[in-house]
């Protein structure tokens, strides 16, 4: 495997695509920094970076300070919560390329999982990274590192196989959102866990909290 992450990093600086598991579903990666592979990574998934915000993932928190604005309320979340199977929105830092300014925000993730954190630390930049579509007719699709391969060889200069992957994307949470800043000191007295389930609760109850308002905060 250490030669796989070698390899990965190389293929990155020289501005490649990389195809590799995280803690929830296998993803395209890329050095965050690199405008061109960004762009490339763009095109392969069609997406707009000015309507869609970019994901990128750090080693630590100290990474999330220099890339994202936080606050000590924020760096407080993060710090309860990551590394985990979340994808923070923040605004964006001077650090980033234009390409992710557009929006003004930027997606974090330090994923629970081995392989992204030593490609991450391996590289010393942050990873651009979008999930893999997973179709629910065929979720062997997107969690078979084989069958993964296979649908991606031809836009991903390396594929690492780090097993069987998972089909439940990270949940997300907009700390841009007024209504979010309104709850974030409770939030850091508790897990982000048992916030989430307070969302559901009110969801189910009927509150007057909507259904794409709660997905902000949810990806199903």
């Amino acid at each position: 495997m250490i030669e796989d992450i070698k390899k990965a990093c190389q293929v990155m600086q020289e501005g490649g695509v990389i195809l590799y598991p995280t803690d929830t579903i296998y993803a395209l990666g890329c050095d965050a920094l690199n405008v061109r592979a960004v762009e490339r990574i763009c095109r392969i998934k069609g997406i707009n970076p000015q309507k869609v915000n970019l994901s990128i993932i750090c080693r630590e928190l100290s990474w999330v300070s220099e890339y994202a604005k936080l606050n000590n309320l924020y760096f407080k979340l993060l710090k309860r919560n990551l590394p985990g199977a979340f994808t923070f929105i923040l605004p964006t830092s001077s650090s980033l390329p234009k390409i992710y300014k557009n929006r003004k925000t930027v997606g974090v993730r330090i994923p629970d999982h081995a392989i992204t954190l030593s490609l991450v630390e391996a590289l010393g930049n942050p990873l651009l990274t979008t999930s893999v579509s997973v179709d629910d007719e065929e979720p062997e699709y997107g969690t078979d590192p084989e069958l993964i391969a296979e649908r991606y060889e031809s836009v991903a200069d390396l594929i690492i196989d780090g097993g069987e992957g998972g089909t439940i994307p990270s949940t997300t949470v907009d700390c841009t959102s007024l209504w979010y800043c309104a709850k974030v000191r409770a939030i850091c007295k508790n897990n982000l866990c048992g916030f989430v389930n307070l969302l559901a609760i009110r969801c189910i109850a009927g509150f007057k909290f909507r259904l794409k308002e709660y997905a902000k905060f949810i990806q199903f």
